[in-house]
C-alpha cells in the first residue's frame, strides 16, 4: 500500500514557478514509477509527466516539455514537479500517482494522491 499526498499548489500569475511535490508512504516507494497529472474544470485527467523508478527516464506531455520538470528523491520518499513559465492553461488540479508496472497512464496507475490545485492567473 502507498499512500501519496500533493503540496505546493497556489494562485500564481502567468510567468510565475511553482514547485509541487508528492510525498509517499511505504517502504517501497523505489519500486515506484511516479507521474503528475492534471485535471482542468470540465476536463479530463491528462498525462503531465513521469519519472522511471530508478530516476534514469522521464516523459513529458507535449503542452509541458520545455517549462517543467519532473525529479525525485527516493531517499526522502519524494517526487517533484517544477513548473516554470506557467500558463493560464496550466490552471488544473494536479495528482501524483503511482504504479509498479511499466504503462504510466490514467487508466492504470495503482494509486492516486487527492491532488493539489494550481491557478494561473493571467
Amino acid at each position: 500500500q502507498v499512500q501519496l499526498v500533493e503540496s505546493g499548489g497556489g494562485l500564481v500569475q502567468a510567468g510565475d514557478s511553482l514547485r509541487l511535490s508528492c510525498a509517499a508512504s511505504g517502504r517501497t516507494f523505489s519500486s515506484y514509477s511516479m507521474g503528475w497529472f492534471r485535471q482542468a474544470p470540465g476536463k479530463a485527467r491528462e498525462f503531465v509527466a513521469a519519472i522511471r523508478w530508478s530516476g534514469g527516464s522521464t516523459y513529458y506531455a507535449d503542452s509541458v516539455k520545455g517549462r517543467f520538470t519532473i525529479s525525485r528523491d527516493n531517499a526522502k520518499n519524494t517526487v517533484y514537479l517544477q513548473m516554470n513559465s506557467l500558463k493560464p492553461e496550466d490552471t488544473a488540479v494536479y495528482y501524483c500517482a503511482a504504479t509498479q508496472g511499466a504503462t504510466i497512464s490514467t487508466k492504470v496507475m495503482d494509486y492516486w494522491g487527492k491532488g493539489t490545485l494550481v491557478t494561473v492567473s493571467s
